[in-house]
């Protein structure tokens, strides 16, 4: 799977995102697919909405996707986001033994797969996803910045 298919599944990321949004949680959305490329779990921020400090979409993805498979090793699997991962959430990724991570706009202030950090592919952890980065860059940036905007009065 590549090129358009990333872009698919980066949509309906981006509808999670929304939704997102329209609950007061910052916009981020993420799928993770199945080595066929079904989604097998779908998250959205849920931190304001659950009062949960873990409630970012990656991790609500990858938990929804475990319960699918029934274990909780994600081996060909790909996790989709609209924002590069926080250390949490790419930490996550690794111990989920997910294949790959795909993200769409990067984020200079708590990025982990590569613009603060590059949690993934630290060569002193035992799995490395694959990373696939810029998909659909501009649509997620643009919604992050129109909620932000919006909370911040202008």
């Amino acid at each position: 799977m590549v090129g358009d298919a990333w872009v698919d599944a980066m949509h309906v990321a981006l509808a999670e995102a929304r939704i997102a949004a329209d609950t007061d949680d910052v916009p981020v959305g993420a799928v993770v697919l199945d080595a066929d490329g079904a989604v097998i779990g779908r998250g959205r921020n849920v931190r304001e909405e659950q009062a949960d400090p873990t409630g970012h979409a990656e991790v609500v993805a990858l938990r929804e996707a475990a319960s699918v498979r029934g274990e909780w090793r994600l081996e060909g699997c790909t996790l989709v986001v609209t924002l590069e991962p926080c250390t949490m959430c790419a930490g996550a990724a690794v111990l989920a033994r997910v294949a790959r991570v795909v993200f769409g706009a990067y984020d200079d202030k708590a990025g982990a797969v590569g613009s603060l950090w590059d949690v993934v592919r630290d060569r002193r952890l035992n799995h490395r996803p694959e990373v696939i980065s810029g998909v659909l860059a501009a649509e997620s940036t643009a919604l992050l910045e129109e909620f932000f905007a919006r909370h911040r009065g202008g």
